[in-house]
């Protein structure tokens, strides 16, 4: 009696945790994959129990072994395993990473009604692993949080306030071009890699206008922040592996000091800060305290419900460091190695700037009359975005054209194949030519195939902050310097948060 007992309770606890087992990693995944297939759509056959996760961490790393010849065509490169899954099934097609299929929706219709117009689309869920640290903020959220964090943030990125800025976008581009002028001193040229040049730049821009007079502990975020992105990057390439990111390795916890380190600062920096606004002290213009006078705007007008948590200004302050600043590093970086490559277009732009501008700083008002520079920019933005794909889910069943997609699957909206698909840009599509949009965005190609800051309400809310930054750094370098190549650069394009050269971008620079 007592032994038949026992199988009952055995069998009560595991038969259910059994069918739940079985039905998240086989009898679901096969039925997304039948309902799929039965609508003509191809793709990789699901595997027990991670899908192609494997698979596409193997290939990534073997695509980072060795760089590839000067050329724009770096997709099988920078996503390897998309670009062979599509040359495989076909520019809508799907495959796996874990138990949900991806469907790659290389289609900028298709892409441009997921982002605009279809309710039935969020987020991914959020990853249970380190990477989850760097999802922060509001990229992070939706539904009424979203709305709720963009109406009080929104304000830190009217033009208004970004013209308060300028003068701390300068002071940084001074410290630059000082500091490479003291590179070449009495020589005729200097060598240096670019890369780390501007990731020191944008973070002192982020640091300076985010924070204002605590520009020091900026910067310490900042510098806690860039290691906490390596270790992440390095941490991802494990996803596969179950509970990985629970183990006690060196890694796993220097990721959480890190992350406690940032938010410890932070916190201080934003008690003192509130503290300040609320006895009517005059506050900077930087991006914490608008940020901070917006939130408590909204707690007096609509109570503690429609303001943010202390947490959540961490979140977003987080956010700052890594949208602003990564971003504005991987365009600059890439418009130095284009302009490099494409001397002609380095000199239209030099003109350019020469004749609006002559050796003087930049206003704000004469920065909207750059045609050639933002040609450039926009065309830079096109070959090499800074951010390659997004992911969303389908709540709800979804129907694009003929194919109704039920809920739980997921699309990658794979901006860099979009920005070169010879259907939308013509047959040169992996050529550097600016002259593309000379019409402007709109003109260049179909709506939907230029994403560079995603679009839709979710577009990147520092968009116009970011083209700033970018657009009068560039122009202070043209004032100042003819650069090039130099012989040391291998071309590497790579995925690490952003598209970034793996190897550094060594340049060659010289006085005008």
């Amino acid at each position: 009696m007592e032994i038949s007992l026992l199988y009952i309770c055995f069998a009560i606890l595991v038969v259910p945790w059994g069918i739940r087992f079985f039905n998240k990693f086989w009898f679901r995944p096969k039925r997304l994959e039948h309902s799929l297939r039965t609508q003509g759509l191809r793709g990789t056959l699901y595997r027990f129990p991670f899908g192609e996760a494997k698979q596409f961490a193997e290939e990534s790393k073997a695509a980072l072994v060795k760089p590839i010849p000067l050329s724009h065509d770096i997709i099988p490169r920078v996503m390897p395993f998309f670009h062979r899954i599509m040359t495989q099934h076909g520019k809508i097609s799907f495959t796996w990473y874990g138990q949900e299929p991806i469907v790659i929706l290389n289609d900028p219709e298709s892409v441009k009604y997921l982002l605009t117009k279809q309710q039935n689309i969020v987020l991914k869920p959020k990853p249970d692993d380190a990477a989850k640290i760097l999802e922060t903020g509001l990229v992070a959220h939706q539904g009424e949080k979203w709305k709720k964090h963009r109406r009080i943030i929104n304000p830190a990125f009217h033009h208004e306030k970004l013209k308060l800025m300028l003068p701390a976008f300068s002071t940084c581009c001074d410290e630059l071009i000082s500091k490479w002028d003291k590179l070449i001193d009495s020589k005729e040229f200097s060598e240096l890699d670019v890369f780390p040049e501007f990731k020191s730049f944008t973070g002192d821009v982020i640091s300076r206008t985010a924070f204002g007079s605590s520009f020091e502990e900026g910067r310490c975020i900042f510098e806690l922040q860039q290691e906490l992105v390596l270790l992440v990057f390095e941490a991802s390439m494990n996803s596969y592996i179950p509970f990985c990111h629970y183990l006690p390795t060196k890694k796993n916890k220097r990721i959480k000091e890190i992350n406690q380190e940032v938010e410890t600062i932070l916190r201080q920096m934003i008690e003192q800060r509130e503290k300040a606004i609320l006895k009517g002290e005059n506050t900077s213009n930087d991006l914490l305290g608008i940020l901070l006078q917006s939130n408590i705007r909204e707690s007096q007008e609509g109570g503690t419900k429609n303001a943010m948590t202390t947490e959540d200004v961490i979140d977003e302050c987080k956010l700052f460091y890594i949208a602003g600043h990564e971003t504005t590093t991987a365009s600059l970086t890439w418009a130095l190695i284009l302009l490099s490559m494409h001397p002609e277009w380095q000199e239209r732009a030099r003109e350019e700037v020469v004749n609006l501008f002559g050796n003087s700083k930049p206003d704000y008002e004469g920065l909207s009359h750059l045609k050639i520079v933002t040609m450039i920019m926009h065309e830079v933005m096109r070959l090499y975005p800074p951010i390659t794909f997004l992911v969303r889910q389908a709540s709800a069943e979804v129907k694009l054209g003929e194919v109704t997609y039920p809920p739980g699957v997921q699309f990658l909206l794979p901006f860099i194949f979009l920005h070169r698909d010879p259907e939308s840009w013509g047959p040169d599509a992996d050529e550097f030519k600016p002259e593309r949009f000379a019409q402007g965005v709109s003109k260049a190609s179909v709506q939907g195939a230029f994403l560079p800051f995603g679009g839709g309400p979710r577009v990147c809310i520092g968009q116009n902050f970011s083209m700033l930054e970018a657009k009068l750094c560039l122009i202070r370098i043209l004032q100042h310097f003819r650069f090039e190549l130099s012989p040391a650069y291998a071309h590497a394009p790579c995925n690490l948060v952003t598209m970034q050269p793996q190897y550094g971008a060594q340049i060659i620079i010289r006085r005008c």
